[in-house]
C-alpha cells in the first residue's frame, strides 16, 4: 500500500547546512548576511577553505578591511577538529601579509601607505602613531595586534619609521598568535554553544563584529 499524505501535518524544515546540502538546490531567498555565513560554513568543507582563510588574513595585515575572524570563527565552528590548523594558518599568513604592509610602509609610503591611511580616515593620527614608536615600540605592536585598531595600521607604520623587521616577524607572530589561538580554543570548548548562537542570533553577533571594528578605528582617531 502505498504511503498516506498528510496535508495537515507540519513539515519539518532542515538546515540545509547543517545537512550538507546544497544552498543552490533549495530555492530559498535569505538575506545576504544569512547567505554569507551559510557560505562560509559550506566553505569549511572544501578543500579550498584553507586557501580561502589564508588569502583574508593574507589581505587583511596590508590592505584588506574585513579581518579573518569572520572567516575563522566559523570555520572553525564547522570543522572544530581543524580550528587549530586554521589557527595556524591564520597566523602564518597574516604576519606573511604584516610583511607585505612592512614593505609598503618602507618603500611605498608616500604613495601606497599614504593612500590606504586616507582612505580609512587614519591619516591625522598616522604622525603620533609613529612618534609612539620611538617610545613605546615593542608594545605598540603587541598591544595593536590583540586590540580592534586595524593591524594594517602596525605594519605599514612599522616599515615606515624604520622598525627592527627582526623583532616586527617576532612579536607579530605572538600577537597575532595569541588572537586565533584563542579564538580557535575558544570554539573548541564552547563549539557547540557558539554554533547556536550563531545560527540563532547571526544579526546580533554580525552587529557586535561591526562595532567593535568601528570602535577600533574611533579609539585611534581619538588616541592619537
Amino acid at each position: 500500500m502505498p504511503p498516506v499524505l498528510c496535508r495537515r501535518c507540519p513539515r519539518q524544515r532542515r538546515n540545509p547546512v547543517l545537512k550538507g546540502r546544497d544552498l543552490t538546490q533549495t530555492g530559498i531567498s535569505r538575506p545576504m548576511l544569512r547567505r554569507l555565513y551559510e557560505w562560509i560554513l559550506a566553505l569549511a568543507a572544501r578543500p579550498s577553505a584553507p586557501y580561502a582563510l589564508g588569502a583574508v588574513s593574507f589581505a587583511e595585515s596590508s590592505f584588506f578591511p574585513i579581518p579573518p575572524d569572520v572567516m575563522l570563527v566559523p570555520m572553525a565552528v564547522t570543522r572544530p577538529e581543524k580550528a587549530w590548523t586554521y589557527a595556524l594558518i591564520a597566523t602564518l599568513t597574516s604576519v606573511a601579509g604584516g610583511i607585505a604592509g612592512y614593505a609598503i610602509g618602507a618603500l611605498l609610503y608616500d604613495s601606497v601607505g599614504a593612500w590606504l591611511f586616507h582612505l580609512y580616515g587614519l591619516d591625522k593620527g598616522a604622525d603620533a602613531f609613529r612618534e609612539a614608536y620611538a617610545h613605546y615600540g615593542h608594545w605598540v605592536i603587541l598591544l595593536k595586534g590583540l586590540t580592534p585598531i586595524p593591524y594594517k595600521l602596525v605594519t605599514i607604520t612599522s616599515g615606515f619609521a624604520g622598525y627592527d623587521l627582526f623583532w616586527f616577524i617576532v612579536l607579530s607572530l605572538i600577537t597575532r598568535g595569541a588572537r586565533f589561538f584563542i579564538l580557535a580554543g575558544l570554539v573548541g570548548r564552547y563549539g557547540v554553544g557558539i554554533r547556536t548562537i550563531l545560527d540563532r542570533h547571526l544579526n546580533a553577533v554580525a552587529a557586535v563584529f561591526v562595532a567593535v571594528g568601528v570602535l577600533g578605528f574611533v579609539g585611534f582617531r581619538y588616541l592619537f
